[in-house]
């Protein structure tokens, strides 16, 4: 009954006094995925053609660098059309900030959102009000994906001490209406792992979400401390890549499959998994997304880096913003039945390659399956790359860890970059995640750099 009454009451209110058409837009948006992918597509190329309009007329960036090129909206009559125009990347984005500012919005209350990305360095980005209630729509859509109902309790993993965050009347609104609770990632001792799998014996979620390393870090504890007694409808895994072997864990500790989803805090979210698990739907009211091949990042057909536009936001579009992604396109359908087009997999973050001696370029994501699963007693680690022919693995060890598993991390070395490269084992007590609560596998500024410098 509390949940009924949540959903088709609280929610609603709540919805009405802050001015805004949460409702109505969730269920214009669950009819819309089940529309042909021909009609979605349609409809993205309306969106897109306005944004760009829009974009000419008030955006003084796009305005200048479009007529440098000898480009125009109107030059736009096909979604394919957009790849002749400019990319926009985070630089653009941190230099010209100003500039990319809609003079619509000038005097019009605006959302902002900041983040640090892997780079460290702040950007900032405007949010008109319209577009992010459309935002919040599409992410609910596809948090239902999952198994979980609106009204039910949220069980959150995320940092910045996010449940503290706001006014005491956002708290509260986060109590009753969203019935969300918190655990800190940039504090997961056993103590407040515990205390929180406690809470949610006694009150039982209806969603867990968070980080995939937090995830899979809290999964191992509820696997060993609190077996077979915390069952969500569903499980939420955002932020940072999802590997195969913590999937297993988080799905066996809570007895639920995980759905994997992908979004950026600049475009919200972008793609996530439906009940099938084969792939990701991209939230194509949302965002267009293009995938600009590129061999050296990604050996998958139509493999490369991932361009994003902005369908909704006009107080600071984002148009062929560069988020600096590697993915990889899905061609064939859904057995879900949804028009949404697809991704067969976002594959790791440019940053998350190492710079191998002689000039390959790993992924991360393959380089974490192989050190994370064949080093016995490895029961977390972090692949930092301080030179060209020089690596570190940052790895907290259990009992189990031994001379033998020393021997299996240089003959990894060997397999995976060659003779040329010297490997070093540092234990620590841990591996400290980002401000953000994320984590990150593979950190190496040498792979960085020559990865900027092809794109140059």
């Amino acid at each position: 009954m509390l949940v009924l009454l949540n959903r088709h009451v609280t929610q609603p209110f709540f919805a009405w006094k802050a001015g805004n058409r949460l409702p109505s837009r969730l269920r214009t948006l669950e009819r819309r995925q089940y529309d042909s992918p021909e009609v979605v597509a349609a409809r993205q190329l309306a969106s897109l053609r306005a944004v760009l309009q829009h974009a000419w007329d008030t955006v003084p960036f796009y305005r200048t660098r479009w007529q440098a090129a000898g480009l125009h909206p109107d030059d736009v009559t096909a979604l394919e059309d957009l790849s002749r125009f400019p990319v926009l990347t985070k630089n653009d984005l941190r230099t010209h900030a100003k500039d990319l500012r809609s003079c619509a919005f000038a005097d019009r209350d605006v959302f902002l959102k900041t983040t640090s990305g892997s780079t460290g360095v702040p950007l900032t980005v405007a949010v008109d009000r319209e577009a992010m209630d459309w935002k919040r729509a599409a992410t609910l859509r596809s948090d239902q994906w999952s198994g979980w109902r609106r009204g039910t309790r949220v069980a959150r993993l995320w940092g910045h001490t996010a449940g503290d965050r706001g006014s005491w009347k956002i708290r509260l609104r986060r109590a009753l209406l969203e019935r969300e609770s918190y655990l800190n990632t940039l504090d997961m001792t056993e103590d407040r792992m515990r205390t929180f799998a406690a809470g949610l014996v006694s009150r039982p979620p209806g969603l867990i979400f968070g980080h995939a390393h937090s995830l899979y870090l809290f999964a191992v504890f509820v696997r060993k401390h609190f077996p077979d007694v915390i069952r969500p409808d569903g499980v939420i895994s955002t932020a940072m890549i999802l590997h195969d072997w913590q999937r297993a864990v988080i799905e066996v500790a809570f007895g639920t499959p995980v759905t994997n989803r992908y979004g950026c805090e600049e475009l919200s979210l972008v793609a996530s998994e439906c009940e099938e698990h084969d792939g990701l739907h991209i939230n194509a009211d949302s965002v267009y997304a293009e995938i600009v091949p590129d061999a050296a990042l990604s050996t998958a057909p139509g493999g490369g880096r991932l361009v994003l536009t902005d369908l909704l936001n006009r107080a600071m579009p984002l148009i062929r913003y560069q988020v600096g992604d590697v993915a990889v396109p899905k061609s064939t359908p859904c057995p879900c039945g949804r028009g949404l087009p697809m991704l067969a997999s976002v594959t790791g973050r440019e940053a998350d390659y190492v710079l191998a001696p002689d000039g390959r370029l790993i992924s991360g994501i393959s380089l974490t399956d192989h050190f994370a699963t064949e080093i016995r007693g490895a029961t977390q680690v972090q692949l930092v790359q301080d030179a060209r022919t020089a690596i570190r693995l940052r790895l907290v060890a259990d009992e189990r860890f031994d001379d033998a598993s020393r021997a299996r991390v240089a003959s990894l070395s060997r397999e995976l970059f060659g003779p040329a490269m010297r490997a070093e084992v540092e234990l620590v007590d841990r591996i400290p995640q980002e401000p953000s609560g994320k984590y990150r596998f593979c950190v190496s500024p040498v792979a960085v750099e020559h990865i900027r410098a092809m794109g140059r």
